[in-house]
């Protein structure tokens, strides 16, 4: 069978089409990977880091002969994995990867192909990925911003916005994080950095054609939520987010109790502890007296009167860190929090 390079714009455009195998160690592909590519490690972690010790204090070949040591004993599982990943495909052309597209990608290629398989390699490697990446991120990105007070169930009108046929970009959902001190509860462990940028990287791409000089086009703008740059652990990468606060910003105005409503229905849910918990993390901010009665609110079972306070607080917070200038502001009253209706009401005035 046959094996090629090619770079990573193909790479990607394939990768829509077949399996793309990471073959670098466990620990390499869980701290950011290629979104839907397969782990398939030529090498644990130990036997990496025993090799490379070899590398270093004795020589490349001793190196090489451990590598084929520990690469011939699992031959078989890897053929056996690949054929569990195909068994439904008629096709057999896999994609594969390492680091820097050397000596692992290329081992693996040769037993895939000896085998029977049509492998296509990604010149340079993951490192080619994410410069490609990084790159993206400082396209000129055409964005409607959805802002408003918290509470404005603005993550729920994206939703109705994709369902209606819009470009969304959920900011939040791919960073698993909701943005506040509350913004951990009910979402699982946020990603390292670098496969935040990948996930987004591959929210984005989706929008986007190109025409036959390879130039990228985007047939409509793009719905986000106003973000500050960091959300929770993780930051939107400066290049995007100063296009992000350049775009147009559609305020949503929604009555304090309306919000308040439900607030009470998202979090209310949670358990106490983890509410005074997040309640405890801005208490600098919040201060000490509204500190002191928001968390003893939630101890009485009294929580609405508890995200009363808090409500009131992120407001504030709010108004103080909103920068509307230097950016075109559509502001739209509201009078309930109703994700389709909202969503219309965007519609009609985009």
């Amino acid at each position: 069978m046959s094996r090629k390079k090619v770079e990573i714009k193909e790479f990607l455009e394939l990768a829509k089409y077949h399996p793309v195998l990471d073959v670098r160690s466990p620990s390499e592909y869980h701290h950011a990977h290629i979104p839907n590519a397969w782990s398939l490690p030529i090498f644990s972690d130990e036997q990496r880091a025993e090799i490379g010790t070899a590398y270093k204090k004795v020589s490349r070949a001793d190196a090489i002969k451990i590598g084929f040591k520990h690469f011939g004993l699992q031959l078989n599982q890897y053929i056996e994995t690949v054929e569990f990943l195909l068994k439904e495909k008629e096709s057999k052309v896999l994609l594969v990867h390492c680091w820097r597209g050397g000596m692992r990608s290329a081992a693996m290629a040769w037993a895939l192909e000896f085998y029977g398989y049509n492998v296509v390699l990604l010149e340079d490697g993951y490192k080619a990925y994410r410069n490609h990446v990084l790159q993206s991120f400082e396209h000129p990105y055409k964005f409607n911003v959805l802002g408003g007070y918290t509470g404005s169930g603005k993550t729920e009108i994206l939703h109705a916005l994709k369902n209606k046929g819009e470009a969304v970009i959920d900011l939040e959902g791919i960073a698993q994080h909701k943005g506040s001190s509350f913004g951990a509860l009910g979402m699982p462990t946020q990603s390292s950095q670098e496969q935040f940028e990948n996930n987004l990287h591959k929210e984005l791409s989706s929008y986007f054609t190109s025409d036959e000089s390879d130039q990228l086009i985007q047939p409509q703008n793009i719905w986000v939520e106003n973000e500050s740059q960091r959300i929770g652990l993780l930051n939107i990468p400066k290049a995007l987010f100063h296009t992000l606060i350049s775009s147009p910003l559609y305020i949503l105005e929604i009555p304090f109790e309306e919000r308040l409503k439900f607030i009470q229905e998202y979090y209310g849910q949670f358990s106490t502890t983890d509410l005074v918990s997040a309640v405890l993390r801005i208490q600098k901010k919040l201060g000490g007296l509204e500190t002191k009665n928001a968390v003893q609110l939630l101890d009485e079972g009294k929580q609405l009167e508890s995200f009363r306070i808090l409500l009131s607080y992120y407001d504030r917070n709010y108004l103080r860190y909103a920068d509307y200038e230097n950016r075109k502001n559509i502001v739209l009253q509201a009078e309930h929090v109703d994700a389709e209706l909202n969503a219309e009401l965007l519609l009609k005035n985009k």
